[in-house]
């Protein structure tokens, strides 16, 4: 029997508009709005997960679905960068950004590297797999990238050529043996 997992990233926050780390923060209207309007384009499905950040809680809550909390499913943790914007991370610590875009294993903001959250979202994907049914997963862009690297069993430097928008939806399927991956980014229509 196949296992399907639809991802689906969370909605707008401050943090999204603002390209920065982002910190625990809410939704902000809009994605609130756009998260209620898509409630009747869901399929029915047997289990839905969110991670434990507010952002996807609420985005789950305004989907109207039913999701139990899974803490493997937690943003990367970015450590002194949270809060900050990209940019001025890169114009306080050049070297730290440059080896973080550049290294996946990299950990110069103290927190989580790109390989750990690779290979945490591959051993949910993993007890995912063992399932046979259809899930709705309420996540972060870092990863659903993380998913898509370990379903196809990508390098970790692809990480950064997967572009994640909020309330996009990614799909992957598996009949036991592998993952599939069957749409990725998607706008939820």
């Amino acid at each position: 029997m196949t296992t399907r997992v639809i991802l689906i990233c969370h909605g707008s926050t401050d943090a999204v508009r603002g390209a920065k780390f982002p910190t625990d923060e809410p939704l902000d209207e809009f994605g609130l709005k756009r998260a209620k309007a898509l409630v009747d384009s869901l399929p029915k499905v047997e289990r839905c997960w969110t991670s434990p950040e507010l952002r996807t809680r609420q985005t789950a809550q305004a989907l109207e679905l039913n999701a139990e909390i899974e803490p493997m499913l937690r943003d990367c943790d970015y450590g002194a960068w949270a809060g900050r914007s990209l940019d001025e991370v890169h114009a306080r610590e050049p070297d730290a950004a440059s080896t973080w875009l550049r290294d996946p294993a990299a950990t110069p903001h103290d927190g989580e590297s790109i390989t750990a959250v690779i290979r945490r979202g591959g051993q949910w994907l993993a007890g995912e797999q063992a399932r046979p049914q259809r899930a709705i997963v309420v996540t972060h862009p870092a990863v659903i990238r993380a998913a898509i690297v370990h379903a196809l069993e990508a390098k970790p430097q692809s990480f950064w050529r997967i572009d994640i928008t909020p309330l996009s939806v990614t799909r992957l399927s598996s009949l036991g043996g592998r993952w599939n991956l069957s749409a990725a980014g998607c706008m939820a229509t």
